[in-house]
């Protein structure tokens, strides 16, 4: 999911921050942004891969009183775990053998506004003593450094993992844990956001069709009941991802969704086809549940997958493509 910048003098709207949905389990969640924004406390969001966390982390902030400073997303996944005080805190020059220059770390370039620390599941143990501290007075000391520092930001976490598990396994530390929930916001997956995959989908054709200067069409019939019925564990991206390829491939008045048959499941009972032709949908609906239960479960990872199934990764990829799976849609990256 894209995002839209701030633009200085006019006021946001959810929409302009393209935050979408009719449902009342997203309605709540919208009131619940807007309460958060009026204070300036840490926040944690919770939800599934692909729901929007980071979407709701720019509304938080775009709504709020620091919308003029800066927005700073980090992805905690993707940082060495030997340079996270370095890209948290800064380094001086000469701190370690590849400090060349003084650099800034997210927390002076957020200064005045947001960091979002996304992915903080994937901090390791030294890492989240580090974070603590800095939250604990939001003083820091940039590493090879002697003035400790004071940061006037506002913290925001987003995790898709059970962090009161990883707590009990002893990979994330408890007292990290409440001082980042000092404000929880849990964000619906999207199948339980019940009319919304329409109305989503519907924004999404008409943005498409503006960027590919394309003719935008409505949705057919089959297209509407599968995107009223499909469990979507990919959530919105999955959506975007599914529209962006439709209406890229469909051909007609209506677009219509590659890949998926779903014509006359709807209405068909299992007697009214042959015995091989039931058997077939059969095996095509488990092939799709379980290789997409296992795309979850990995991040789409296709290499860890393909290990964890006992299959060839080729073949478990040809299975990918067979059922219109998106990896990406799997794979956590600022949801």
């Amino acid at each position: 999911m894209t995002s839209t910048p701030r633009v200085a003098g006019n006021p946001p709207d959810f929409i302009s921050l393209n935050l979408v949905g009719e449902s009342p389990a997203f309605l709540e969640a919208l009131r619940c942004i807007r309460r958060l924004s009026r204070c300036d406390a840490t926040v944690l969001i919770e939800g599934e891969t692909g729901t929007g966390k980071e979407l709701a982390a720019r509304a938080i902030h775009y709504l709020g009183a620091r919308h003029a400073a800066p927005f700073i997303p980090v992805n905690c996944g993707a940082i060495p775990d030997s340079l996270v005080e370095s890209e948290f805190f800064g380094h001086a020059r000469g701190a370690f053998t590849d400090a060349k220059e003084t650099r800034a770390g997210v927390i002076e370039q957020a200064e005045g506004g947001t960091l979002f620390l996304d992915e903080l599941e994937s901090l390791n143990l030294r890492a989240q003593v580090a974070l603590l501290r800095f939250l604990q007075d939001h003083t820091y000391r940039p590493v090879g450094g002697t003035a400790v520092r004071t940061a006037n930001i506002r913290v925001i976490g987003s995790t898709n993992a059970d962090l009161a598990a990883l707590v009990r396994r002893g990979s994330f530390r408890p007292d990290l844990l409440f001082r980042l929930t000092v404000l929880p916001l849990n964000l619906p997956p999207l199948r339980a956001r019940r009319g919304d995959a329409v109305l989503l989908a519907d924004r999404f054709v008409r943005r498409f069709a503006v960027q590919y200067q394309l003719e935008s069409r409505p949705l057919d019939v089959a297209a509407i009941h599968y995107l009223e019925t499909h469990d979507w564990p990919g959530n919105v991206r999955e959506l975007e991802n599914l529209i962006h390829r439709a209406l890229l491939l469909s051909e007609g008045r209506c677009l219509s969704l590659p890949d998926i048959a779903v014509q006359g499941e709807a209405t068909e009972r299992i007697v009214d086809i042959p015995f091989r032709m039931a058997k077939a949908r059969a095996i095509a609906h488990f092939e799709r549940a379980y290789v997409t239960e296992l795309l979850r479960h990995t991040r789409g990872n296709l290499s860890l997958a393909a290990r964890l199934c006992g299959k060839e990764r080729s073949r478990l990829g040809k299975l990918v493509k067979k059922h219109g799976l998106e990896r990406v849609a799997f794979v956590s990256d600022g949801d």
